[in-house]
């Protein structure tokens, strides 16, 4: 067996309720994107002037998102190029949110962050199983390879 298909497996196994698996596909992404945002919010500026270029994608959030991109292609290069999607959006989102004067990219992360996980432990509640990470802090990056591989198999393709 792959070590995809194992720990997406082993991922599912705490996901059986389908109020968790809705809670889920809410809250999964939400949490990507706002732990996307709070890197994000790191000052980052002497990458800036490490690299001589001034761009806002130059960012404490671009390097760990490179990181855990490369951990995904280590696993299913499907997945990886999915995630690379999802990240871009999340980025650019990020970037959007930093630069308008009306809101913080901070706050807007912060709030999100504890209010999914807030949701997203009570689902756990519901499943009466505690989630994946409790027990491998990898399952951490596998939520989000979990739900897009079920896009995946609802298109047909292979992962």
């Amino acid at each position: 067996m792959r070590k995809i298909d194992q720990l997406l497996s082993e991922y599912g196994e705490s996901h059986q309720n389908p109020t968790n698996k809705l809670i889920h596909w809410v809250c999964v992404p939400a949490i990507f994107f706002s732990v996307i945002g709070l890197i994000w919010s790191i000052p980052s500026g002497f990458l800036n002037q490490i690299t001589g270029v001034y761009s806002p994608f130059i960012n404490w959030a671009t390097i760990v998102g490179v990181l855990a991109l490369l951990y995904y292609f280590s696993l299913s290069k499907p997945l990886f190029m999915a995630m690379v999607f999802v990240m871009l959006v999340f980025f650019s989102l990020s970037n959007f949110i930093d630069q308008s004067e009306s809101l913080s990219l901070f706050l807007v992360s912060v709030s999100v962050f504890i209010i999914s996980w807030i949701v997203q432990f009570y689902g756990h509640k519901i499943e009466g199983k505690k989630p994946s990470f409790f027990k491998d802090v990898q399952f951490l990056l596998i939520g989000p390879l979990w739900l897009t591989h079920f896009i995946f198999k609802k298109l047909g393709l292979s992962y």
